[in-house]
């Protein structure tokens, strides 16, 4: 059970596909030190790590050459060098959570929302047939 989710739309993608183009994309601030970002995040379960657009690490403020954690995305992300780095991260009104990000050096990619750390910090119900989906801080376990 989610405690206080925000519902979100799902948003179209390329209209000329109709409804097989909706996307859970969120939309959050980013912040890195002086810098914040209002941006959206495309939701992805299949992936392993939050990833950040070159561009957009570059509008926070991020310089590449001072980014010495290197690490190797796969799949269509593969062929690019990513660098491991750190954002707050705020979600509606929800309390701001660190978000762990490979930042690749692509620059055709949407800002991806994965299993490290996005997953790791929210839950979130797809409800894909009414396009829309929910979002809530995920709840201490208690042990």
């Amino acid at each position: 059970m989610m405690g206080n989710p925000e519902r979100y739309p799902f948003l179209s993608g390329n209209p000329a596909l109709g409804e097989a183009s909706f996307c859970p994309y969120l939309p959050l601030t980013l912040f890195y030190q002086e810098s914040s970002l209002k941006t959206s995040g495309l939701l992805d379960t299949g992936a392993s790590v939050n990833v950040l657009p070159y561009l957009t690490g570059i509008e926070l403020g991020y310089e590449w050459e001072r980014q010495t954690t290197a690490l190797s995305l796969t799949g269509n992300l593969a062929q690019y060098e990513a660098r491991v780095v750190l954002a707050q991260g705020i979600i509606g009104q929800f309390e701001p959570v660190q978000l762990v990000f490979a930042w690749t050096q692509a620059t055709n990619v949407p800002l991806i929302l994965g299993q490290v750390n996005f997953f790791m910090e929210f839950d979130v119900c797809f409800y894909r047939s009414q396009l829309e989906f929910a979002v809530s801080p995920k709840t201490p376990s208690s042990e």
